[in-house]
């Protein structure tokens, strides 16, 4: 499905459906398509929005997970909602867990998949690369079992963002802050229902980051998906939306 952006206020978000919020933030590279299948699926009984978080243009002081939490937060304001239920993909699950622990009684339930806050290789140990569209090709293949899924649409994407110097330097601060960021003291504090999935192959934040995560969230559920990367929702559309529908109900 193609999915209308809407804006208000100097934010820009989509908003599909009726019924309890279903509030989903994308990672580092992410874009709206990653969210196509969970749009499509769960908007029929929620009211399923995608913030696009300010990653390439927030002022570059404010470029780091605080600026981003802020961000959600003003846009949560905005749109004056409660009980929400967060799902959060890799830096959008890193948010996600920030955003829960500073405004606990705004979430009902959180869901995160290959998400940082404990450790990540986000580039494959290095940083974009400017200029070098093979090295951005091997990148984004990195992220997914099956390299066929980084199509070339999505590999030009990415080449576009880290050939744009500012959107670079943003890309690289926000990396770092997440990177410097452990989140290990702070989320026993997180109690609501949660639920993790995670690539059994994800490369990125490996599977031992998923077993961390679940020891350290009381009350957390943990479900691997095989020949899975980093980014479920996209390799295995069909068994995310299962796990996710199972947990919500």
């Amino acid at each position: 499905m193609a999915l209308a952006i809407k804006e208000k206020s100097g934010f820009r978000y989509v908003e599909e459906g009726a019924g309890p919020v279903l509030l989903l933030l994308h990672g580092l590279f992410g874009a709206l398509s990653n969210w196509e299948g969970v749009v499509d699926r769960f908007s029929k009984k929620y009211r399923v929005i995608i913030p696009m978080l300010p990653i390439y243009e927030m002022p570059i002081r404010e470029a780091g997970l605080d600026g981003l939490r802020k961000f959600l937060e003003d846009f949560v304001a905005l749109r004056n909602l409660d009980d929400m239920i967060l799902i959060g993909n890799s830096l959008g699950g890193h948010i996600a867990l920030i955003y829960t622990l500073n405004n606990a009684s705004k979430v009902k339930k959180l869901i995160l998949t290959g998400s940082s806050g404990l450790f990540e290789d986000s580039m494959g140990g290095s940083y974009p690369k400017r200029g070098n569209y093979q090295y951005i090709k091997e990148r984004v293949s990195y992220t997914f079992y099956d390299p066929e899924v980084a199509t070339k649409e999505l590999i030009d994407e990415v080449f576009e963002i880290t050939n744009n110097i500012p959107k670079c330097l943003r890309i690289v601060a926000i990396a770092k802050s997440a990177q410097r960021n452990n989140l290990a003291e702070q989320i026993p504090n997180i109690t609501i229902p949660t639920l993790l999935v995670w690539g059994l192959n994800d490369t990125i934040t490996p599977p031992i980051v998923a077993h961390e995560f679940n020891r350290l969230i009381p009350n957390s559920v943990l479900k691997f998906i095989d020949n899975c990367c980093h980014a479920p929702m996209m390799e295995h559309p069909e068994k995310f939306n299962e796990l996710v529908e199972a947990f919500l109900s």
